[in-house]
């Protein structure tokens, strides 16, 4: 009687503790918490939880320890080249511990996310500009095609002049867009003008020397907030992350 009741003790105290393991592999545990943290991670990715993920995962673990032992026996660990890939390796995993923890502790809220829409969307401004332009590399010659225009030549037969292939092979036409897309001096010529107005006078940018004419305006098309959160949350964290890694870079005393 004394020997069963100690084997259902044994039994008792053995069957948790083998709960607890997803394998034991030549008698090293797999504990099932290891599992748990691989269905973690694929599931942020996308892939359901079941169980034939998790016997997936399993087969894996198992596979990874068994020949973990085995370079343990051959002493892999201590080969030059792989402890240098295993230091870099560390590395990388506690670096990318130090960010995802500071991105966790200082998250993107919903105000964030407002704010940054908020301002793009003022920055973009409330209407677009259908144009078109022709660019070409002297002065004189953009005063040529303006006075051609005057006397009636079409612009989008000028166009084809134009320096800037991709527009001219469409007329000049620069489809809509904000003013704010062109550099300054071309935008604040656009926005000057009238609809069906071509400047009197060439503009020059960076770029060269540009005719401009302005077809249409309209009142911007913006998307809603419901569409552009991800990209601004996630363009957001991205940018508290630079922050943060540029703050530790300055604060740091290299030598």
């Amino acid at each position: 009687m004394k020997r069963v009741l100690m084997l259902a003790a044994a039994l008792a105290v053995a069957v948790p503790a083998f709960a607890q393991n997803a394998a034991v592999v030549n008698g090293r545990a797999i504990p099932s918490a290891r599992v748990d943290q691989f269905v973690k991670l694929l599931t942020k990715q996308g892939q359901p939880d079941s169980p034939q993920l998790r016997d997936q995962i399993r087969e894996e673990l198992i596979n990874r320890e068994v020949f973990l032992q085995e370079a343990d026996k051959r002493g892999i660990a201590k080969q030059p080249d792989v402890q240098a890939e295993i230091d870099l390796a560390r590395q990388s995993v506690l670096i990318r511990g130090l960010f995802n923890d500071y991105l966790d502790k200082n998250p993107v809220t919903d105000k964030d996310v407002q704010a940054e829409y908020d301002r793009v969307k003022g920055a973009q401004g409330d209407k677009e500009y259908h144009a078109r332009h022709i660019l070409v590399e002297q002065e004189s010659q953009a005063r040529d095609i303006i006075a051609q225009l005057r006397q009636g030549a079409k612009f989008e037969d000028l166009a084809k002049q134009s320096k800037d292939q991709g527009s001219a092979a469409k007329g000049g036409d620069l489809d809509w867009a904000p003013a704010n897309t062109y550099v300054k001096p071309f935008a604040d010529a656009l926005v000057a003008l009238k609809k069906g107005e071509v400047t009197q006078n060439p503009v020059q940018t960076q770029f060269g020397w540009h005719v401009i004419e302005l077809e249409d305006v309209r009142d911007a098309q913006f998307p809603p907030l419901d569409q552009l959160k991800p990209q601004i949350e996630e363009s957001l964290r991205q940018t508290r992350l630079r922050d943060f890694q540029t703050s530790l870079r300055e604060k740091a005393r290299i030598q």
